[in-house]
């Protein structure tokens, strides 16, 4: 399969790769496998993938928690080695042009008190919302490439 092929199976044709890169075979190897498997548990249980409900939460640390996206998947890339390409391939690309807009964006808000202003709050919640919605589509694609059984909507909202 194509690397560009497996994003359109998984809609995230919007991200800007270079053809190249699109055509090349999609062979995910041991490493890539490790490395999907590691970041795939960060975001199941981080605010990235996790509703912040209206009544509870905080906004500066959610926007905390996205941002250790990048010292957590850099990590992971170091620690699996350089032969877990295609997992970097994908995971620099999600960093850089899904996460980075929002965590720059919020950032500067933050350093200017946008938390202390509840439509800047309200705000936030629906961009956090939106993002999450990318991320879970991202963490379902981490559970392709690791080999493992997808438990991104294992949970429920009702109560």
């Amino acid at each position: 399969m194509k690397f560009g092929q497996w994003l359109d199976n998984w809609s995230m044709t919007s991200l800007k790769i270079k053809t190249p890169f699109l055509d090349m075979e999609w062979k995910p190897q041991e490493e890539d496998k490790a490395a999907a498997w590691d970041l795939y548990i960060e975001l199941l249980t981080r605010i990235t993938t996790q509703k912040l409900d209206d009544n509870h939460g905080d906004e500066k640390t959610a926007l905390t928690s996205v941002f250790s996206l990048f010292s957590i998947t850099r990590d992971v890339m170091k620690s699996n080695g350089r032969h877990c390409i295609e997992f970097t391939k994908i995971a620099i690309i999600v960093l850089n042009q899904i996460v980075r807009p929002f965590t720059a964006k919020w950032h500067g808000l933050s350093v200017n008190g946008a938390f202390n202003d509840q439509e800047k709050c309200e705000e936030f919640r629906v961009e956090l919302a939106e993002l999450q919605g990318v991320l879970k589509i991202y963490t379902k694609m981490l559970a392709d490439m690791a080999g493992v059984e997808d438990l991104t909507e294992l949970e429920s909202d009702e109560i």
